[in-house]
This record gives C-alpha cells, structure tokens and sequence, in this order.
C-alpha cells in the first residue's frame, strides 16, 4: 500500500488552528489541502496559520488552494497565514506577486519608471527563516 502522499495535523484554540502539512502538495493532494482549510472555516476557525515547514514541494495546485482558503477566510472577516514556505512555492509567490496575500509581506516593489533599466532579479528570498511564532498561545504574528 502507497504511503500517504500528504498529512494534515491540525491544533485548534478556540477561533485559531495551526495547520501543518507534511509531503508534498501538487494536483493529486490539493484537494486535501482545501477541504481541510473549508473544514477549519465550517467550524469556526477565524485565524489560520499553515506550517508548511514539512513540506517538500507545492506546485501551483497548492497556491491555487490556498489563494481559494484566503479568499473565502477573508469574506468571513478571518485571516490565513502560510509559514516557511518550500523553494517552490516561494518562487511561485515571487513569480506571480501574491506572497503578500499568504506570508502577510508588504506589496513587492513598484516597476520602475518608464524609460529606466530594471535591475537584474536577484535570488529568491528564502520564506523559511522566518520563525512561526507560537500562534495557538494567542501571541499574533
């Protein structure tokens, strides 16, 4: 029998649930990722914080799932946080702009003015070093 591609652990504090996903998260376990975030939604959870430290690859399935988690915590006035991020997902966050919807960074850079040279992109800023504060004992990040 195949071991389980994805596990989800999950520990609640009244309205907060710390989220930690172990493996990897593509097209085959997205969906995984989803119900368990509509599941947290369902009952009650307003705070959200996915520990992602674990996990070894997210393609742009498992964006699209947290994009969607984000989207609908924020219609109910809640708020969905990933932390330390793999390579992969952070290159997709930086590639696509929407990390300040998921790691709670400041908006990137405005473009430069027209007519001016862009600076060469520099590497992908590592997600992973910042530390996950201890969310479940109600200190906010």
């Amino acid at each position: 029998m195949p071991q389980p591609q994805l596990t989800v652990h999950r520990h609640d504090r009244r309205t907060r649930a710390l989220i930690t996903l172990v493996g990897e998260i593509d097209l085959e376990s997205a969906p995984l990722v989803r119900l368990t975030l509509e599941r947290c939604l369902r009952d009650g959870i307003r705070s959200i914080d996915v520990d992602l430290t674990p996990v070894a690859f997210c393609d742009c399935s498992g964006l699209n799932a947290f994009l969607h988690a984000a989207q609908r915590t924020t219609a109910v006035g809640g708020t969905l946080r990933l932390h330390h991020p793999p390579t992969t997902l952070a290159r997709i966050l930086d590639l696509t702009g929407c990390g300040f919807l998921l790691l709670g960074l400041p908006c990137g850079p405005l473009p430069p003015p027209l007519g001016d040279t862009p600076a060469a992109p520099g590497p992908v800023p590592s997600h992973r070093s910042v530390p996950l504060a201890s969310v479940l004992s109600g200190d906010v990040l």
